[in-house]
């Protein structure tokens, strides 16, 4: 099973497969074009809670993918779908965080690679 992550705005490559947007709100100006999102699965995002509470503080990171990996488990369907793409071929889970290393699209590869 092949799964990357990307940020949003970055140009697509041919290595990405199928593009999958994984932040419940669109990236901000950014069109529908530009992003080549295959598939957007905002429902696999934080709750707005988790997110606003997150707020990409580094301090939060532990206790921010421990939380959202409980929340994962409410999205049993959502995940499946995400390992039936995966293993037809190449993932990329594309996100808008400018943090590369500490988002959801990061905590989301490691579950999937897990299970």
């Amino acid at each position: 099973m092949k799964v990357r992550t990307k940020r949003v705005y970055l140009d697509p490559g041919d290595e990405d497969g199928t593009r999958i947007l994984v932040d419940r709100l669109w990236p901000r100006g950014l069109t529908k074009e530009k992003a080549k999102a295959d598939i957007w699965l905002k429902e696999i995002a934080p709750s707005t809670e988790l997110r606003k509470w997150f707020g990409h503080d580094l301090e939060r990171w532990t206790e921010f993918q421990t939380r959202y990996a409980e929340e994962l488990k409410l999205h049993s369907e959502q995940l499946a779908l995400l390992k039936l793409e995966a293993d037809r071929g190449p993932i990329t889970l594309v996100f808008g965080a400018r943090d590369e290393e500490h988002n959801q699209a990061v905590v989301l590869q490691r579950v999937l690679q897990h299970k």
